[in-house]
């Protein structure tokens, strides 16, 4: 992210190789504004770290985030490859609100109409700090959490503790209650999960046209809450070494 006059950045966090991959799949001509995209590395401390560390050097205090990834789904009927669209982020050291949920969801099933896409699911997504299966998944679901990720929480948090900002989470379901995978990328809900990330950023690139409407669905942006892997510019790979 350059400082610069313009609209303000969008940095789309992920935290595995594998996610960054299918993003950078994705077509950049609709971005309103500087698009960065931030590999945090696996767990809520290595997102807070990198997310605060790509903020504070960035120069642009309203960019806005999405946390983006693969994530498990806890309300059965879920199926890989469904999306999930965060209306709060929730974990042990609070809860971030999202803006623009309603942007979010429309756009994403407006592509799913088209593409790979299959449902998408709004609700609360649930932070922890381990790989969550079986009787810990339907916990967390009776909590009213509809999915759960490792660093989506972390990094909203860290991001709205930055500075005022419009910050959203929005998911691919890589398993689910009935269909819990080992290992990501080597079974069908994998594979499935990966082309559906692969279908996202024009969702993301709406809302973040909205977010510089004034007037518009996302104002009054998150503000910081009461508690408190470094990547390159996302440009098409012509523009860009690996």
């Amino acid at each position: 992210m350059t400082p610069g006059p313009g609209p303000a950045p969008l940095l789309i966090a992920c935290a595995l190789g594998i996610e960054r991959f299918a993003l950078r799949g994705g077509d950049f001509g609709a971005a309103a504004g500087p698009v960065t995209v931030l590999r945090t590395g696996m767990g809520p401390q290595a997102a807070e770290r990198a997310v605060t560390r790509a903020l504070a050097e960035s120069g642009a205090p309203g960019a806005a985030v999405i946390a983006t990834g693969f994530c498990a789904g806890l309300a059965p009927g879920m199926h890989p490859g469904d999306l999930v669209v965060a209306e709060e982020t929730r974990d042990g050291a609070g809860h971030t609100p999202c803006t623009g949920t309603a942007v979010l969801a429309e756009a994403l099933t407006r592509l799913a109409r088209v593409g790979p896409g299959r449902a998408v699911h709004t609700g609360p997504l649930v932070g922890s700090g381990h790989v969550v299966r079986g009787a810990e998944r339907a916990r967390l679901h009776a909590t009213g959490a509809i999915a759960v990720d490792m660093e989506s929480a972390a990094t909203l948090r860290s991001a709205v503790a930055a500075g005022v900002r419009p910050v959203a989470a929005v998911r691919v379901i890589v398993d689910a209650p009935e269909h819990e995978l080992v290992r990501i990328g080597t079974l069908r809900g994998g594979i499935s999960a990966f082309r559906v990330l692969r279908t996202v950023l024009p969702a993301f690139f709406a809302w973040h046209r909205s977010s510089l409407l004034p007037g518009g669905e996302l104002d009054g942006h998150a503000a910081p809450s009461d508690h408190p892997g470094r990547d390159v510019s996302l440009r098409p790979e012509s523009d860009q070494a690996s």
